[in-house]
């Protein structure tokens, strides 16, 4: 071994990294499986795709209600439900993101917004004196205040507009496993932009194409055209006059049945099912109890309801326990009567983080505290669980034991638009009162053929693509599990729980997150940044969004790029566990096994 080189530990084959060390009983391989063929491969088929979308085992964590209870196994051909009981109740329930960031880099990343905050106030403060002209639009003129508040104004000044050209960047054509960016150039400090004529084609990181259904051609893509010859674009009516289709009416048949409720409700916009829709549950003399880092549809809700907002930490049952209990204990403000109802709203798929909530958890709390449950399902509905049916999947928790089930179709279903899933007293209530139902216009034709063609392929209710769907949730599963897995062992700050197609990297300082994203484009790879408000200050990140259409050759020449970029900008914060890429002839040789196992795999 030569001097200051680090000793090699073994190299591990893909479905040792795909399962995981706690599964590796299950396959109970020779040595040299590598070698073996027949009848072998489909036992390591089989076992791989039977594990695929379970959890490390992890020691629970006290709670006075938190018990073990009765979950619930889905027999996919006759739709029957069988108690069991679960190992896992969410391994990153008390665990914050700040605990995997060493001290040394929340320092610099405190200072560092320090001198950039600095800088722009001291800029401010000159300009307004020396280029009062230039600056009009920060004082009050003719009796008017700023329309922007000055912090607002101050951030997407100083700071967003240094690195605006990381945001917003036009495309072209489908945004599939790669994706085709228009290029541009800005000449006034990204003030504005101007396209250069040429495009860059990239692999496409950054769509939420859970599934690979975001395509210009197949099944999906006839069934909208034959939608549009059918009934045009739109109704141009909303549900309670004309706009009520039959189209509509038997998808969201579909939906109910899908999702596992009795009932649906289609609404033509995702962000409208959230934010328009929760006022309808919930108003005056009613608490809405929300976790931390739920979404900004679900926040503007919330506040339009009129009701009583708590907010609790992220994923913490035991702290949405003592908000419970405060809030029960004390009744309304100053009246201190019991409150009308109490709804608690979380995400199966957090998707700034990559978690899953912790629902059997929560149903725990609500057997006891007697609580209505909305659970926001954009991002793990048709992405999680063995069959696409979401987190209640993922957890085989009957979905009937949720209350309302929210969920969009733009991410797994290549549409556009949401649902709500509940009784079917609680729909018809909010068809007719909910704003995202009375006022909206109704969903297309066309986007409804997407999502009922979609939708039938991953229930295998269509014919002709009747295994179609399954391999798709299987392969992004494997490809979720597998690139999270070397991302953690190449020493990059990862968010996130195994399986979930979110993956995000910790960037932490401003200066690194512009970076990251150049660096990206250069290689060809197209990826989301992502800093303040969306996310805490220190914490901002790039969010890898991953689909079955990416294929392992894709997913290893974005992994070689990550790790020279990771080095690059010292995103590496632990020695690498394996050498996953490294320099000279060992990255293609081990390039090359993986992709012989994965071969071998799939």
């Amino acid at each position: 071994m030569g001097k200051g080189k680090r000793a090699t530990p073994p190299i591990r084959t893909t479905e040792e990294i795909v399962l995981g060390p706690q599964h590796q009983n299950q396959l109970d391989l020779p040595k040299t499986s590598a070698s073996h063929s027949g009848p072998a491969n489909d036992t390591l088929e089989a076992k791989l795709l039977m594990v695929r979308h379970t959890k490390p085992n992890s020691p629970e964590k006290p709670s006075s209600v938190v018990d073990r209870r009765r979950q619930v196994s889905i027999e996919p051909e006759e739709g029957t439900y069988q108690a069991k009981t679960p190992s896992h109740l969410g391994s990153q329930e008390e665990s914050g993101e700040l605990d995997q960031v060493p001290t040394l880099i929340l320092v610099t990343t405190y200072f560092s917004y320090f001198i950039l905050i600095a800088c722009a106030h001291i800029r401010d403060f000159f300009g307004k004196i020396f280029y009062p002209n230039e600056f009009r639009h920060l004082k009050e003129v003719n009796g008017y205040a700023p329309m922007v508040s000055d912090f607002e104004s101050l951030w997407s000044r100083r700071l967003y507009s240094r690195i605006s050209d990381c945001f917003n960047r036009p495309i072209t054509g489908v945004a599939g496993g790669y994706v085709t960016l228009l290029d541009r150039v800005s000449l006034d400090h990204n003030r504005s932009f101007k396209l250069t004529g040429t495009t860059t084609r990239a692999l496409n990181l950054a769509s939420y194409n859970y599934l690979g259904f975001a395509q210009s051609k197949g099944p999906c893509a006839d069934a909208v055209e034959r939608g549009i010859k059918e009934s045009g674009i739109t109704a141009s009516s909303p549900r309670i006059e004309v706009g009520q289709s039959r189209v509509l009416l038997e998808t969201e048949e579909l939906v109910a049945r899908f999702v596992g409720t009795e009932a649906c409700m289609i609404v033509s916009m995702g962000y409208a099912t959230n934010s328009l829709t929760i006022p309808s549950l919930a108003g005056k003399g009613s608490l809405i109890i929300s976790d931390e880092l739920n979404h900004s549809s679900i926040v503007s809700g919330a506040r339009l309801s009129g009701a009583t907002i708590s907010v609790f930490k992220h994923n913490s049952v035991a702290d949405l326990e003592k908000v419970l209990r405060k809030h029960i204990s004390q009744g309304q403000p100053r009246t201190h009567r019991p409150w009308k109802k109490i709804l608690v709203i979380v995400e199966g798929l957090y998707s700034m983080e990559g978690q899953f909530c912790n629902l059997p958890g929560i149903l725990a709390l609500k057997e006891r505290y007697k609580f209505y449950l909305f659970v926001d399902e954009a991002h793990s509905i048709g992405a999680i669980g063995p069959r696409g049916r979401g987190v209640c999947d993922h957890f085989g928790i009957d979905p009937r034991e949720i209350d309302i089930l929210m969920g969009t179709f733009t991410k797994s279903f290549g549409a556009a638009g949401g649902y709500i899933c509940a009784n079917k007293d609680i729909v018809d209530h909010l068809k007719l009162n909910a704003f995202s139902s009375v006022y909206a216009e109704t969903m297309s034709v066309p986007v409804l053929r997407q999502v009922w063609s979609s939708m039938r392929i991953i229930m295998g209710e269509d014919r002709e693509h009747a295994l179609e769907g399954q391999e798709r949730l299987d392969q992004l599963a494997i490809n979720s599990r597998y690139f999270m897995t070397r991302l953690r062992e190449m020493g990059f700050m990862v968010l996130g729980d195994p399986g979930s197609p979110v993956i995000p990297i910790l960037l932490c300082n401003p200066s690194k997150i512009p970076a990251f994203s150049h660096e990206a484009l250069k290689r060809n790879i197209a990826v989301v940044v992502v800093s303040y408000p969306a996310t805490p200050i220190i914490t901002g990140r790039v969010r890898i969004c991953l689909s079955s259409s990416h294929s392992l050759e894709d997913l290893e020449y974005a992994l070689e790029q990550i790790s020279e970029i990771g080095d690059l900008l010292m995103l590496k914060v632990r020695p690498p566990t394996i050498n996953a890429i490294s320099d000279g002839g060992s990255a293609s040789s081990e390039s090359h096994h993986h992709h012989h196992q994965m071969k071998k795999i799939l």
